[in-house]
């Protein structure tokens, strides 16, 4: 049995729908804190358990009788996002499960300035100082985060960010399928998984002479300072903490820690991964 968490998110959605692509239904569970937002997977003959990451009992429960965890990360910082994966690894092991796979990120670093990627790279050594067999999946970055991120920019024609550098911007639903495959042909993948990531690594500058023309009309790039662009974003409502961490993905980028690209992606779904090139085209048909 493959358990799911986060199964109701937007990446564990994805997830579970390749994995009923190449699996029966009833090799699957789903945890989830809410099962009253999973009666679409119940319907399609999932199984529905309830799995909080803050309540380690419901999460054994949750996991029983697995042989495998997908662990997506939670959508926290720091120290409570560690925590939370600990009781993850920890009721998975309990449960008996052979594998344990985790949502991680292609820039995990310890002493990254994006706080993500440094609790990714805490969880990793969480799970290399463990004795259960596992898989980190670096994912690349969600292109769907660029799109959150400067989506509003594009569409008022001008792309003031700080000093970056290449990002492999990569599709949620391309990883999403990648680690159903690993799921499903267990063991394809062990440790630390090598970046999954689209074909190129793109600039701030790319972005924009993309955008303009997926849009039809000029999108200009300017580049501000790490001071000035995190006082807009906090004048214009957003928490410090938050306009705090967004900052810290330019610093990282400025450092080449997203750049690397690689084939695994590609060779694990079997097809060239979206680019943004596609990507930026569908954003803007939107709209």
């Amino acid at each position: 049995m493959i358990v799911v968490t986060g199964a109701t998110g937007q990446l564990g959605t994805a997830v579970v729908r390749h994995l009923l692509e190449r699996l029966p239904a009833g090799d699957l569970i789903a945890s989830v804190r809410d099962p009253a937002k999973a009666t679409a997977l119940a319907e399609r003959g999932v199984t529905i358990r309830a799995g909080d990451f803050d309540d380690p009992q419901s999460l054994r429960s949750a996991f029983a009788g697995a042989t495998q965890v997908l662990i997506v990360s939670a959508d926290k910082l720091g120290t409570e996002a560690l925590r939370m994966h600990r009781n993850a690894i920890q009721a998975a092991a309990a449960a008996g499960a052979r594998r344990v796979l985790y949502t991680s990120h292609a820039g995990a670093r310890a002493d990254s300035p994006f706080a993500p990627a440094e609790q990714h790279a805490g969880t990793e050594a969480d799970l290399q100082a463990g004795e259960l067999a596992f898989t980190a999946l670096r994912h690349g970055f969600y292109a769907e985060s660029c799109l959150h991120m400067i989506g509003d920019a594009l569409r008022s024609g001008e792309l003031r960010v700080p000093e970056d550098g290449p990002v492999a911007w990569t599709a949620r639903d391309d990883l999403a399928a990648a680690d159903a495959a690993i799921l499903a042909e267990e063991g394809r993948i062990d440790g630390i998984s090598p970046p999954m990531t689209a074909a190129e690594a793109l600039t701030m500058a790319d972005i924009a002479a993309l955008a303009s023309e997926a849009s039809g009309r000029p999108i200009r790039h300017v580049t501000v300072s790490d001071e000035a662009w995190r006082a807009a974003k906090v004048t214009a409502g957003m928490p410090a903490i938050y306009a705090g961490m967004l900052l810290g993905t330019f610093r990282a980028a400025r450092r080449g820690d997203f750049a690397r690209v690689d084939p695994t992606l590609q060779s694990l779904i079997g097809r060239p991964p979206r680019g943004m090139r596609a990507i930026l085209t569908a954003f803007f048909e939107k709209r």
